[in-house]
């Protein structure tokens, strides 16, 4: 806590006469000269300044003394002394110590920092000079503050070291003790509710249980203040409009280890509302300012209820540029009916426009890109709902851990104002995925950078070099928000990427593409934006394992003079996609929904015909006033599948396209991509096969009982449903202040992956135990869900994320991944 100022300063006025015996004959006489002598640090300029006697002046003693007080007030000197030498005023002083160096020592309670902040502001700081007189008041401040905290036996000691040359060193000795306990909290006076009900309403508490590892029975002043202020809120509340406190007495025990307090209060009797009255100028909006009143009569009183009220009211104003309204209500009481007819008078003052707006604290940022997020406008009237969405904007864009506005008056001018938005970067490029570690997958190592505000002017430009075990890929993108003035936006990337899919725990297959694709979006309103793209990709599939989902797709393409010859597609594609967003932040958002749409096909006639939608939405709920417990919940659903004809056979999903879930994103607590259906074979003799749409095409020799299933790592569908619920709670042992960078929550996750297309009915040839094991691996039905805890925080470095999850069924151990760790993972 800041300390207020603990100093007062003291005029010593004092001279003493020497020479002739002049202090009692003192006779006034004509200054042929004056000397100043003592003076070490201040110039003999600065002192003359400060006598206001000249040569050639008559003085007598009252000037004489005038100008004692006056070198003395000028705060160089801690003692002066004057002297005649014929005509020559002798003035003799000695300069007040320069303070070299102050030092702390035994303070705990009270940072060096705050202490130096507070003595600053005295001019008690190095370099300036000394008034010892000040020192006690210090000692004495200091002292009242550990009272005031209930250390009752603090001690503050300010010693002064000498130094050569006339400074000094400035040590504060603390003794501070311990912290007098709270052994009792009385109520008197208090018929209508309990002592204990009372007490909960307190932060000062008389108890503490012992597993309340961070209660206290502390005892605090300012927390005591702000107890009685609680009780007179519940009171009003409730209806009990003549509440009061009458008193508060704090005793302590002899020992000075222990306090005593008892709160007298009067509480009166319930009051209900009996009539609602708009007074004042209302603007010919009386009708309007009625509609919209929440108070209602015949209800009891609720102070809550008048506040929120006078604010409404207010901000209702400052939507037409009355920026300073007042709204306040005047209550008539009626204590033989026990009824309150309110008051409310509405003052809207004078209209006031804006000046200019400016920003602070963007650094990095551009002006341009800050002032093209507003809706208050300069030179239009002050809105307070236009500059509200302007924050949120600005929030939105994720650039920013705070976003905070205030109006300045322009001086001379009632009806201008300055709107400042100052705001608190924060990092906005971040590592993408690269670094982590599993539980199950251990380390992975990738390398890549993306910067959302790319030099300061919002555009977003990225460059991913990833090379791990399973995947190698490089990836250019860029996009421009404000391609237009409107807020099209223009964006393009090229990639080139070569997937192992073996090495990534999916079943065996390899994957070479490149492609190269651009987007624009088109804003539709505040909230509302919409996406278009075209694409071009080509892919590269060889070393296929011989699964039976990937056979029906392999099957219709393959050269049949080479089945073992890779496959390679040209395809063109088109995409839509559609975003909506309320959240109040870009990056850990604490209220407001966002969804978004996204689709994407290949163009008729490329090598491939498919189409893909993908659909998410979150919701946060806010459950206190400071959103520092919220409620999220999220969702996504996809489906993907083929469409038209090839060789007469129905166009299919391309494996490698399908859904994938599990890991860090969502169903946390299992292994990444693992979660959905499995990769199954079926042998006969030694040669796979797979049947056709009769089922009888697998004729191989062997004997049938030797037809078996296995199953495998999990291959992704064609369809996917996730949810999660997340309670958002403050992170412990953190302050208050990181609350914008750090976020830890607790969740439930549930979904799954389908593959719609595949027909197991086509193996019902198999003998009824493999069947039975091939329906089994299927996953077609089961829903997976976990839970754990989340912890997500903002360096320099990028987003960082640890989850601690654990599947809340699992059939297969392999599937759990109960702890992971990422730098530069995307929220």
């Amino acid at each position: 806590m800041r300390l207020n100022k603990l100093f007062a300063s003291m005029l010593l006025v004092g001279a003493a006469f020497s020479g002739n015996g002049w202090a009692d004959t003192f006779q006034p006489f004509k200054v042929a000269d004056i000397q100043v002598e003592g003076l070490q640090r201040v110039a003999l300029g600065a002192a003359l300044l400060n006598l206001p006697i000249k040569v050639g002046d008559t003085i007598d003693q009252v000037k004489l003394q005038q100008a004692i007080k006056s070198l003395y007030a000028s705060g160089n000197f801690e003692n002066v002394q004057v002297a005649r030498d014929g005509d020559v005023l002798v003035v003799e002083v000695r300069e007040r110590p320069t303070i070299s160096a102050v030092s702390f020592d035994g303070n705990k309670d009270i940072k060096d920092e705050q202490l130096q902040e507070s003595l600053n502001s005295s001019g008690v700081k190095v370099g300036e000079s000394l008034d010892r007189t000040m020192l006690s008041d210090i000692e004495k401040g200091l002292q009242d503050f550990y009272y005031g905290v209930g250390k009752y036996g603090a001690k503050v000691e300010a010693q002064i070291i000498n130094l050569p040359r006339n400074r000094v060193e400035l040590k504060f000795k603390f003794t501070e003790g311990l912290a007098a306990e709270i052994r009792q909290i009385n109520f008197v006076g208090n018929e209508h509710y309990s002592d204990e009900e009372l007490a909960k309403l307190l932060e000062l508490k008389d108890f503490v249980a012992w597993w309340n590892l961070f209660g206290e029975r502390r005892y605090q002043k300012q927390k005591l203040q702000a107890d009685l202020e609680s009780l007179e809120t519940f009171y009003h509340n409730n209806g009990y409009i003549r509440f009061e406190v009458t008193s508060t007495q704090v005793s302590m025990t002899p020992d000075r280890k222990g306090l005593y307090i008892t709160i007298n209060v009067k509480e009166g009797e319930q009051y209900k509302v009996k009539e609602v009255n708009l007074t004042g100028d209302l603007m010919g909006r009386e009708q309007v300012l009625k509609t919209i009143l929440p108070l209602k009569t015949g209800v009891q009183y609720n102070g809550a209820d008048v506040t929120f009220t006078e604010e409404m009211y207010s901000k209702y104003l400052g939507r037409f540029g009355y920026a300073n309204p007042e709204v306040k209500t005047y209550p008539e009481i009626d204590d033989k009916n026990k009824e309150v007819t309110l008051n409310i008078n509405i003052k809207p003052g004078k209209r006031v426009y804006v000046r200019g707006i400016n920003f602070t604290g963007n650094t990095v940022t551009a002006d341009e890109v800050m002032r093209r997020e507003l809706r208050q406008m300069e030179g239009a009237w002050l809105n307070d709902a236009l500059i509200e969405v302007s924050k949120a904007r600005l929030n939105r864009l994720g650039y920013f851990e705070t976003v905070d506005t205030e109006t300045v008056p322009v001086q001379g001018a009632d009806d201008l104002v300055d709107v400042q938005f100052k705001v608190k970067e924060q990092p906005s490029g971040s590592f993408n995925a690269g670094i982590g570690y599993g539980s199950y997958s251990g380390m992975s190592l990738q390398f890549g950078i993306q910067q959302s505000n790319f030099l300061g002017t919002g555009n977003q430009a990225g460059i991913t070099l990833n090379t791990n075990r399973y995947q190698k890929s490089v990836n250019l993108s860029y996009t421009d928000p404000y391609f237009t003035k409107d807020g099209v936006s223009l964006g393009g990337s090229i990639y080139w990427s070569a997937f192992d899919a073996n090495n990534a725990y999916l079943e065996r297959y390899k994957n070479n593409s490149y492609g190269v694709s651009t987007s624009l979006g088109f804003p539709i309103n505040e909230y509302n934006r919409i996406n278009v793209g075209v694409g071009y990709r080509h892919n590269e599939i060889s070393d296929v394992s011989s699964y039976q989902q990937a056979i029906r797709f392999y099957n219709l393409y393959r050269n049949g003079a080479d089945p073992n010859d890779s496959l390679s597609f040209d395809n063109f594609e088109l995409s839509l996609g559609w975003s909506r967003s309320t959240l109040d932040r870009g990056t850990f958002p604490t209220a407001g929904n966002s969804q978004r749409l996204n689709g994407r096909m290949t163009v008729p006639g490329s090598d491939l015909q498919f189409f893909k939608t993908d659909f998410e939405t979150s919701f946060y709920f806010p459950l206190n006033r400071s959103h520092s417990f919220v409620f999220l919940t999220r969702a996504r659903l996809a489906y993907a599948n083929g469409y038209g004809k090839y060789h007469d056979n129905d166009q299919i999903l391309p494996f490698w396209e399908n859904y994938y879930t599990g890991g860090s994103s969502y169903l946390r607590g299992f292994k990444s991509n693992s979660v959905g259906p499995r990769a199954f074979y079926v042998y006969r003799g030694s040669e796979s096969c797979s049947p056709d749409a009769s089922g009888d095409s697998c004729s191989l020799p062997g004997d049938v009982n030797q037809v078996y299933v296995r199953s495998n790592r999990s291959i992704g569908g064609n369809a996917l449903a996730t949810a999660s619920a997340e309670l958002i709670v403050p992170t412990p042992f953190l302050d208050e202040a990181y609350s914008n960078s750090v976020r830890t929550s607790f969740f439930v996750d549930a979904g799954n992956v389908w593959d719609t297309e595949f027909n197991y009915d086509l193996y019902k040839y198999l003998p009824a135990d493999r069947y039975a094991e091939l329906a089994d691996y299927s996953d077609a039905s089961r829903i997976r869900a976990s839970w754990g805890m989340s912890v997500q925080w903002l360096s320099p470095m990028g987003p960082m994320v640890f989850s601690l999850a654990w599947p809340i069924k699992s059939e297969d151990d392999d599937d759990m991944e109960i702890f992971s760790f990422n730098i530069g993972k995307t929220f």
